[in-house]
């Protein structure tokens, strides 16, 4: 991608490679339409989202770039913004729509599983590409979220590296009520903890207090196993902002499915 411009096109290639939206930083100007529409449109949309022109002029180099791209059919990457600095790579994208009254380009996804670079046929394969941009870009924009929300550790060791980390849902995301991925529905967990956390061998009660169940304690083998059995009696690492912490009613939920798997 080019750091400086939203649509990019290598002087070594005849058509577009790249285009990006920005995820605004907080308090920051919002530039593009774009910028504060796409993620809902994405959540909320049925074929295709909006791309707002680079300026006023609809003949400028970059959007001719992207009437060309329409034209032709060509493949591109679509850097989504999840958080300052941070994007999700979506691709193949592809330029469906081109208007010069609005300032707008028309943006649809390719199936990706197919492994083919062309573009959806009709409405039912872009509305089917569309749905699994959401669910990428769900699992995406949660995850940096909650880890962003924790400083980037663990809520139960305090390892400081995102990588290592997954944000793991307090209730399901199928849950209608209380599965929404917002900060308070996720807990930043290293590998490890996540799994034993779905497993209901660590449970976390409303109080943000840490719980193990007794059939890992009865069990001897080793470092990691004594690392998790310590956890029993100690609360969680709490982020700073208290709109972030952990829901308690949906601790309190998710902690009876402990208390009924011991």
């Amino acid at each position: 991608m080019n750091p400086q411009r939203g649509i990019f096109k290598p002087q070594q290639m005849r058509f577009l490679l790249s285009i990006k939206t920005v995820f605004p930083k907080p308090g920051g100007k919002v530039w593009y339409d774009d910028q504060r529409d796409v993620h809902r449109q994405i959540f909320e949309g049925d074929e295709t989202i909006d791309y707002a022109f680079m300026g006023q002029d609809p003949d400028a180099a970059d959007n001719r770039w992207l009437r060309e791209a329409m034209e032709n059919q060509v493949p591109i990457i679509y850097f989504l913004g999840i958080a300052p600095g941070r994007y999700k790579a979506m691709l193949p994208a592809f330029i469906a729509g081109w208007d010069a009254a609005t300032l707008k380009a028309k943006v649809a996804f390719g199936l990706v599983e197919q492994g083919v670079l062309t573009p959806p046929e009709n409405g039912l394969e872009r509305r089917y590409a569309l749905r699994t941009v959401k669910q990428r870009l769900h699992q995406a924009s949660f995850r940096e979220a909650v880890i962003s929300a924790y400083n980037g550790r663990c809520a139960l060791s305090g390892l400081p590296e995102p990588v290592l980390l997954d944000a793991a849902h307090i209730v399901a995301d199928n849950d209608e009520r209380f599965g929404q991925p917002i900060v308070p529905n996720g807990i930043p967990l290293s590998k490890i903890h996540h799994a034993a956390f779905d497993a209901h061998l660590i449970g976390i009660d409303p109080d943000f207090r840490l719980h193990v169940s007794e059939r890992l304690l009865r069990q001897n083998d080793g470092p990691m196993l004594e690392a998790l059995k310590g956890l029993k009696g100690g609360e969680i690492h709490l982020p700073r902002r208290v709109v972030d912490r952990p829901d308690r009613d949906r601790l309190a939920q998710r902690f009876e499915r402990f208390k009924n798997a011991v």
